[in-house]
């Protein structure tokens, strides 16, 4: 016989939270799993949103006892029996006898597996999906210099802000008073109460209940009068977290988000796009305090856009991958100086481009943009092709773009060719062990 132990103590008060923590560090790996398989599932106005993981009971398995198969005094009754005696080997019940919970599977022995849900909030979801990922490089040798001051915790102060009272270090330092000044406990008083009533009742007739009577009553207006006197909360009790400014680096950076969006475009290979850019739009939002983003789309134009337009507008035509890198440029050159911010880029498209436009895509990149960005990542987005960094199906712009580069350590590419490439892809560009391509 089995016995599963399971401690279903409420816990208490403030102890959720880090129950739910610890759980979740146990369960990083399953947890882990489920989010990435969940990411290509999910519809595009969805990825940032909770999400309900299954995990396996046996990597959540409780503590449990057996008794042991040999030894011991056993003492078994078995009403009803007409059919086994001792030393009999019982059957195990076919496929599916016996019954299972909700999720179980069943397996060919009777055997099966009940599946834990799990509920990620948005926060936590999001956590585990950008953990262990960052912008390469960011700070330059002249933002270092450049402080700003941001609040942190330093302690506690008998004076401050209503918002900022902590209410366990008020109510120590309240116990602590009270206990010293000898401040009476309510149940004291009832229990005085509750004997001055039971007297009251036969204090006339009884000249020893009379005074004893007197003796109660004196002590208890001692206890109310001391009760007054030592409040329960006192103005010196109170304790404010405090917070003081100090001086941290800070460096500002931009990211430019360039999108195909010309004619060869299907809708399905936007989607792949529109995804990829969705991850990074979320984790810099998330991750970084000061990176602004600018949103340039293309065909055989570019110009800089809106979010809502870049995620959602239908506009189409040929294709001049070149207009987009002039148009990062100039944007740079109209709000971003170089020594001041750090620049990021990430590019998807296709790989189509015309023939004419080589030459200028390859002069922009090497000679223009690389120089001044921190990092640039080319996604060549191809519905139903195999991943990789080279093969027989590789653009035009791919070639174009590993002449400009070369070897540069601040340029990477890839490729995504359905929903389960695209968050793999995105982790391989902005890992923080990252190495380059």
């Amino acid at each position: 016989m089995a016995v599963n132990v399971i401690d279903r103590r409420l816990n208490p008060a403030g102890k959720s939270l880090p129950n739910r923590q610890r759980f979740m560090r146990l369960a990083k790996s399953s947890i882990r799993e489920a989010v990435v398989r969940s990411i290509r599932e999910r519809s595009l106005g969805d990825v940032d949103g909770k999400e309900a993981v299954s995990i396996p009971m046996k990597r959540i398995a409780e503590p449990r006892l057996r008794h042991a198969s040999q030894g011991g005094d056993r003492d078994e009754v078995l009403p009803g029996n007409r059919e086994f005696v001792r030393g009999d080997t019982l059957p195990k019940p076919k496929s599916g006898a016996g019954g299972g919970g909700a999720g179980s599977t069943a397996a060919a022995d009777g055997e099966g597996e009940d599946a834990f849900i799990f509920t990620l909030t948005s926060d936590e979801y999001l956590d585990m999906l950008f953990e262990e990922l960052e912008l390469p490089d960011l700070a330059k040798a002249k933002l270092k210099e450049t402080l700003v001051a941001r609040h942190r915790r330093a302690g506690h102060s008998p004076s401050g802000a209503p918002t900022n009272l902590n209410l366990v270090r008020t109510m120590r330092h309240s116990l602590a008073r009270r206990i010293s000044l000898g401040r009476p406990d309510p149940e004291t008083l009832n229990v005085l109460n509750s004997e001055i009533v039971a007297l009251e009742a036969i204090a006339p007739s009884d000249l020893d209940a009379e005074t004893r009577l007197e003796t109660l009553r004196a002590e208890r207006d001692a206890l109310v009068a001391r009760l007054r006197r030592v409040a329960y909360i006192d103005p010196v009790d109170l304790r404010y977290n405090r917070f003081e400014p100090r001086p941290e680096p800070t460096a500002q950076a931009v990211m430019f988000c360039l999108m195909d969006v010309s004619g060869s475009m299907t809708e399905d290979i936007k989607d792949l796009a529109k995804r990829f850019f969705l991850l990074l739009h979320l984790f810099l939002t998330r991750q970084y305090r000061k990176v602004d983003v600018v949103f340039i789309r293309h065909t055989s134009e570019a110009k800089e856009v809106d979010e809502e337009t870049f995620f959602k507008s239908r506009e189409t035509g040929g294709t001049v991958v070149s207009t987009a890198l002039a148009e990062m440029q100039r944007v740079i050159e109209d709000r971003y100086p170089v020594e001041e911010w750090n620049i990021y880029a990430a590019q998807a498209s296709d790989g189509d481009n015309i023939s004419s436009d080589s030459a200028r895509c390859r002069q922009l990149l090497a000679e223009d943009i690389l120089p001044i960005c921190q990092y640039f990542a080319y996604v060549e987005v191809r519905s139903g092709q195999g991943g990789g960094l080279s093969g027989p199906s590789v653009s035009g712009l791919w070639k174009d773009y590993q002449a400009a580069a070369g070897h540069r350590a601040n340029f990477a590419m890839r490729r995504v060719s359905n929903k389960s490439d695209v968050f793999p892809v995105f982790r391989e560009l902005f890992a923080k062990a990252r190495t380059a391509a």
